[in-house]
């Protein structure tokens, strides 16, 4: 197995509903992101001769992926009153409203499926919420029949 690795970052805001504890309360996080780019082979012609893939076009699809997030009031649907995300929007917070709650976990699956779309070999996403914390997602055959069907809807 032949493998990249290949690291983004942004920063957002985010809060979770339904918790107790000091993380229902909005805050912010510089997240990192780091993928893993796997092949069971490398290009055997052209310019990516010897690679997994060119690691230029895997940093630019990690960066847009990181970019749709960065500097954003995420928000897990339902959790807010319309009236709420309305205001926000007003005052010119730039809110992105996400299918699922905001937890690093959650973070990385959406992540892993973003660089799955732009056609990257990805087979896993972590996610740094500190310099202590990190969170993982990696496929497997039950986990991706589940979790793709539930976040593809």
């Amino acid at each position: 197995m032949f493998g990249l690795i290949v690291e983004g970052h942004f920063d957002s805001s985010h809060f979770l509903a339904g918790y107790h504890g000091k993380c229902e309360n909005l805050h912010g996080h510089r997240w990192r992101v780091e993928a893993t780019l796997a092949s069971e082979a490398l290009v055997v012609e052209g310019d990516e001769r010897g690679m997994v893939m060119d690691f230029s076009q895997a940093k630019a699809e990690v960066a847009k992926a990181c970019a749709a997030l960065d500097h954003r009031l995420l928000v897990e649907e339902g959790t807010l009153a319309p009236e709420t995300l309305d205001a926000l929007e007003q005052e010119g917070f730039t809110v992105l409203t996400l299918p699922f709650r905001t937890t690093a976990e959650n973070l990385a699956h959406h992540l892993f499926y973003e660089l799955r779309r732009a056609g990257l070999p990805v087979s896993r996403v972590e996610v740094d919420e500190t310099p202590n914390n990190r969170a993982f997602y990696e496929e497997t055959t039950r986990a991706a029949r589940t979790l793709y069907t539930r976040y593809s809807r």
